[in-house]
């Protein structure tokens, strides 16, 4: 491939982010267009104001646990930024990922136009998205395996389809935790080369920090629709977590950005019946705009802030140095003069 070619490749996967950005806020208003502001009002205004913003807590303290993400995988490549920076980036890429779907691609070109900014070479950004999902699996994997022990048998037996489904997960999750652990017990250190990178096996002690944080992650997406749907339903946290997770992870292996429908679907078959389909949905709606819609206007906001400063400076710089370099020229040619 010439220079230029991978010149253009890098450009366009630069300039994704934006599209991808344009393509989340698309998505959200594709989830809510059948929906009058009316019809959003009054579901969300059936839930306690209380409730509300516990949620709103546990979501902001959410992105703060995702941003640790970049941190871990920024320490995993030995690269060093700003706290800021990796917060920005961290919870910008999550929360466009999370909308558009498809993280590697959508989070990972917002990522790559960041750190490439701050001197992050691309196969070290490769590594820590590689290392950031593995971190996602790894958290989701434990609180599946908790939470098969917690959900009530009888959600196994009102259907064989969901049933096979449960067990198979669980023994996906649990395969998935003790391969990854066994791995970094037997080869720290060593080397994975996968095309023109390689990839150090990591620690055990960092699959461990690996583990707590996406359960972490995990557990506070989770508070934010638990706060939400428990003035219309009672259940027990951990089994609405186990309930969650598998939900949340189903969505995330269909690739359906946001999980839109089959979240839904998963998590309501596992509901009791008798309950009021539209005050879960009410919830559910909620849920969506606290941890999808606010995350996506806020840090969003915020990266265009950003920009428009990194803007204005660069333009600053330019116009000092059009102002000095006649004037550098100048004093060159009288030191040349002076020499002759």
């Amino acid at each position: 491939m010439s220079v230029k070619a991978k010149r253009l490749i890098k450009k366009i996967i630069s300039y994704s982010g934006i599209f991808f950005f344009v393509l989340a806020a698309g998505m959200l208003w594709w989830q809510l267009r059948n929906y009058s502001l009316s019809d959003i009002a009054h579901a969300i205004l059936d839930i306690p104001f209380t409730n509300l913003v516990i949620a709103c807590i546990a979501c902001f303290a959410g992105y703060l646990a995702l941003s640790l993400y970049d941190r871990l995988a920024l320490k995993y490549v030995g690269g060093n930024v700003a706290w800021w920076k990796w917060m920005l980036a961290g919870m910008l890429g999550f929360a466009i990922s999370n909308n558009a779907g498809h993280a590697v691609v959508s989070g990972g070109a917002i990522r790559y136009r960041l750190y490439t900014r701050w001197r992050i070479r691309a196969g070290d950004i490769l590594k820590m998205l590689t290392i950031s999902g593995f971190t996602y699996f790894l958290g989701a994997s434990a609180i599946v395996v908790i939470g098969y022990f917690l959900i009530p048998r009888a959600i196994f037996d009102n259907s064989l389809g969901v049933s096979m489904g449960l067990n198979t997960l669980f023994i996906f999750c649990t395969t998935v935790l003790t391969t990854y652990f066994a791995i970094t017990m037997l080869f720290h250190k060593k080397n994975v080369k996968i095309g023109d990178i390689k990839f150090e096996v990591p620690s055990t002690k960092m699959a461990f920090q690996q583990t707590i944080l996406g359960i972490t992650d995990s557990v506070l997406a989770g508070l934010v629709l638990y706060f939400c749907l428990i003035p219309f339903v009672e259940i027990p946290f951990g089994t609405f977590i186990g309930l969650f997770v598998i939900a949340q992870t189903t969505g995330v292996f269909s690739q359906v950005p946001g999980g839109i429908g089959v979240f839904e679907s998963v998590f309501l078959l596992a509901l009791p019946d008798g309950i009021d389909k539209a005050n879960i949905f009410g919830a559910l709606l909620a849920y969506r705009i606290i941890y999808y819609v606010l995350p996506l206007i806020g840090i969003g906001s915020l990266f265009f802030i950003y920009e428009r400063w990194l803007r204005s400076r660069m333009k600053r710089w330019l116009a000092e140095a059009k102002e000095k370099i006649p004037t550098k020229i100048k004093k060159i040619k009288t030191e040349i003069k002076n020499r002759k």
